[in-house]
């Protein structure tokens, strides 16, 4: 599932004609290392208890069988010092019947401890080897994330795609099936989960209920589709940003539920005209998006009712804390580009700021927590 920015993994051009049913691979379970063939289970070690249970049954029947005269708390006691090698004094004088019955204990009970011991140190091993203990604190990590952001496709794309979301100071689990991504990833410091992103488990081991939105930056646009398919059944109100291979694929994304669709070569094409015609526009807007370039920046703020900073106020009323609204968007995409002074914002609008980076973040802090 990671991608090769276009191309097959035999380097000719992908060409994407229908949203073909993808071939399935073979579910592996998110969040988890391979299973080692000596993995300790709960079953084993019920097992190995009910051998315990028994052999102490086993030892205190027979001395009562042996000799009628013993108590039950007698011949319990004895059967316990003898299997663990404690070796205290017996508590009745032995014949020899009970001399043997207690060779066959001791020998039994080393046996017990060595078998313990043994077991203990398999399941120490296999959790250092396996790397469930790793699965584990990850899986872990995971569920306490909240309004992250889900990346299924860790190529070079979904790589500059994850460094400038943490520089944005955002969450991000990433979603692949290849190992040596996921190992990428990991030496990036990123949350990961190997698996297969069409599928609902595996977006549900990254949170998907949670999550704020979804980027998929998988090289096959069938692969893209079913991924938004798969996260607007599981989160209806995620916002999909959706990497496109082909421009006929575009409209198809639109229609499986993407909010925004990306093709990496029509944008470079778009870059490459802006940079010859008008470099200087570019170079500011970049700076103003990057992170720390400059000491402003540009954002957008969404207006919730009852806060007290945004709903309600007017645009000079910003404007002399040290805020400019440039654009305020209703809908979707409707925008009302350079609103007046008196212009009162309400709820629900979404507001296209710039200020100074501290100023910005403030107001996106005060925002959030309202």
């Amino acid at each position: 599932m990671g991608e090769l920015d276009g191309r097959d993994r035999g380097g000719a051009a992908v060409e994407v004609t229908a949203p073909a049913t993808p071939a399935r691979r073979p579910s592996r379970s998110a969040l988890t290392a391979p299973t080692a063939p000596a993995a300790i289970t709960a079953t084993h070690v019920r097992i190995w208890l009910a051998v315990i249970l028994c052999a102490i049954v086993i030892g205190t029947t027979g001395y009562m069988v042996l000799d009628p005269g013993w108590r039950l708390l007698d011949a319990l006691y004895m059967t316990v010092i003898t299997l663990t090698t404690v070796g205290f004094r017996e508590v009745q004088p032995l014949d020899d019947a009970g001399r043997v019955w207690t060779m066959i204990l001791s020998l039994a009970g080393v046996g017990l401890i060595f078998g313990s011991v043994g077991i203990v140190a398999e399941y120490l091993v296999v959790e250092a080897t396996s790397g469930r203990r790793e699965a584990r604190r990850m899986a872990d990590a995971v569920n306490k994330l909240s309004g992250h952001y889900i990346l299924c496709g860790y190529g070079r794309v979904g790589l500059t795609v994850a460094r400038e979301l943490v520089h944005s100071g955002l969450k991000v689990v990433v979603i692949d099936v290849l190992p040596e991504s996921l190992a990428r990833a990991r030496r990036e410091g990123f949350l990961e989960v190997e698996g297969d992103a069409t599928e609902e488990a595996t977006l549900r081991a990254a949170g998907i209920e949670r999550a704020k939105g979804l980027i998929t930056t998988i090289d096959s646009d069938a692969h893209n589709v079913y991924v938004i398919l798969s996260a607007r059944a599981l989160n209806p109100k995620l916002f999909v940003v959706a990497r496109a291979n082909t421009e006929d694929s575009e409209a198809r994304l639109m229609q499986a539920g993407a909010s925004r669709v990306v093709s990496p070569y029509t944008m470079a094409g778009h870059r490459l005209a802006e940079l010859a015609t008008r470099p200087r526009v570019v170079d500011f807007i970049d700076a103003a998006l990057s992170h720390g370039e400059l000491a402003f920046s540009m954002e957008e703020v969404e207006v919730i009712a009852g806060d007290a900073t945004l709903d309600g106020a007017t645009v000079a009323s910003l404007r002399d804390t040290g805020v400019f609204v440039l654009a305020i968007v209703n809908g979707e995409r409707s925008y009302e580009p350079n609103p007046p002074a008196d212009r009162v914002l309400r709820a629900g609008e979404t507001l296209i700021v710039s200020g100074s980076v501290p100023r910005l973040k403030e107001l996106r802090g005060g925002a959030s927590k309202a």
